[in-house]
């Protein structure tokens, strides 16, 4: 994108309606609007012309970005900070194990505590089914709060990294590869997804993957496929409200019980694994009594339940079943690649290896995605800043 491209984005954007997203968290995507969603988008794109064409969009000149992540992260945490980096601002990680947390400090407390002079909290908290979303919307009340009374001179958003029901960084991040790959978001309407469980010989692994694709694909009237075996299904809510949106955007949102009718005619696949429902509630629960043997007991009997399945791979033989053949592959990465990262996982090397390029570049989007949402949260005119970084017109790196 050129700097008329950027320019012309901008137009688009000061079209959408963005009004409450300006000092609003960003929790979940089937929370906004869809000219909340498309703005996410719009700014992304904004900002990674302004990178391609070396123009610095920093908007802060002091300020921090709060990082809290208590499930380990590569592409997100560096995005994170990556994201905080574009704007200006610097990031401070919060270690729960080395601050007063571990001293029974309330959750009241440590969020005002490290928001005197924030601007963006990002949380990942994952694990642990009714515990992520949860610890976000307590955060974002008693930031809330602290500003209110005073405490705090400004009030910080919140950008949900991962939580237990949604992944909305990871799941826009998605979406703006597809809108690039297919052409826009139009085109979109009417493509078959995917969305299939996978093997893996590991246990535990969040819903919020799959419940943010089926939650947010079907916004833009794609067909969704949905593949699980029995017994690993996600939050029926989520799947109603996958539901939903198709009857109000166009699309359709199907459940079968084989990677192979998922697969069959789609044009994009997404193979990952994930834990069942009902095994994320036992294991939260066993987690909140500290029972350590419960916990190993109901590991091994998941990795036992696991490999009843282990031929819902991604092969190259279902990958031939796809539209012509040659559907996009997707992965939020990192996958279990059979023969390379394990000896049975979620797809064959070879097809991994065909796509490695496209998959960096669905990672690519991240960092944009995420200081877009960030944008969006902290300017009451976004269309209007982004004009004003472009008539200053300073660049990133000196000549």
């Amino acid at each position: 994108m050129d700097k008329t491209g950027i320019l012309e984005r901008i137009r688009h954007l000061s079209t959408r309606k963005t009004e409450k997203m300006y000092l609003n968290d960003f929790l979940l995507t089937w929370n906004k609007t869809h000219d909340e969603l498309q703005a996410v988008f719009d700014v992304a794109e904004i900002l990674r012309g302004m990178r391609d064409n070396n123009i610095s969009p920093r908007v802060f000149d002091s300020g921090l970005g709060i990082s809290i992540f208590r499930d380990n992260s590569t592409r997100t945490r560096f995005s994170f900070a990556s994201a905080c980096n574009m704007l200006g601002l610097e990031v401070q990680d919060l270690d729960e194990e080395k601050s007063q947390i571990a001293h029974g400090e309330t959750v009241r407390e440590t969020a005002n505590m490290v928001s005197f002079m924030a601007d963006i909290i990002g949380i990942r908290d994952d694990m642990y089914l009714g515990a992520g979303h949860t610890y976000m919307k307590e955060v974002s009340q008693s930031v809330s709060q602290g500003y209110q009374e005073g405490v705090l001179s400004q009030r910080p958003t919140l950008v949900n990294l991962q939580c237990d029901i949604d992944h909305p960084t990871q799941s826009m991040s998605d979406a703006l590869h597809l809108i690039n790959t297919f052409g826009g978001l139009e085109n979109l309407r009417g493509k078959k997804i995917a969305m299939t469980w996978a093997y893996s010989p590991s246990y535990g692994k969040p819903l919020s993957v799959p419940q943010g694709v089926i939650g947010l694909m079907t916004r833009f009237g794609m067909d969704v496929s949905f593949a699980y075996p029995k017994g690993y299904n996600v939050m029926s809510e989520v799947e109603e409200i996958a539901r939903k949106n198709c009857r109000t955007g166009g699309g359709s949102f199907t459940q079968v019980d084989s990677m192979a009718e998922a697969f069959k005619d789609a044009d994009i696949v997404y193979p990952k694994s994930w834990a069942p429902y009902k095994v994320m509630e036992q294991r939260t629960q066993l987690l909140k009594k500290g029972d350590q043997k419960g916990l190993l007991k109901l590991e091994a009997s998941c990795l036992k339940n696991n490999k009843k399945f282990v031929k819902w791979e991604c092969t190259e033989k279902l990958m031939e079943t796809t539209r012509e053949g040659n559907a996009l592959y997707m992965h939020c990465l990192p996958a279990d690649i059979t023969g390379v990262s394990c000896k049975q996982g979620e797809v064959a090397a070879s097809v991994f290896d065909r796509y490695r390029v496209p998959q960096y570049v669905q990672a690519s989007y991240k960092p944009y995605v995420i200081a877009a949402m960030m944008f969006l949260s902290r300017f009451r005119n976004p269309a209007d800043q982004l004009m004003a970084i472009m008539d200053r017109d300073q660049p990133r790196v000196g000549a």
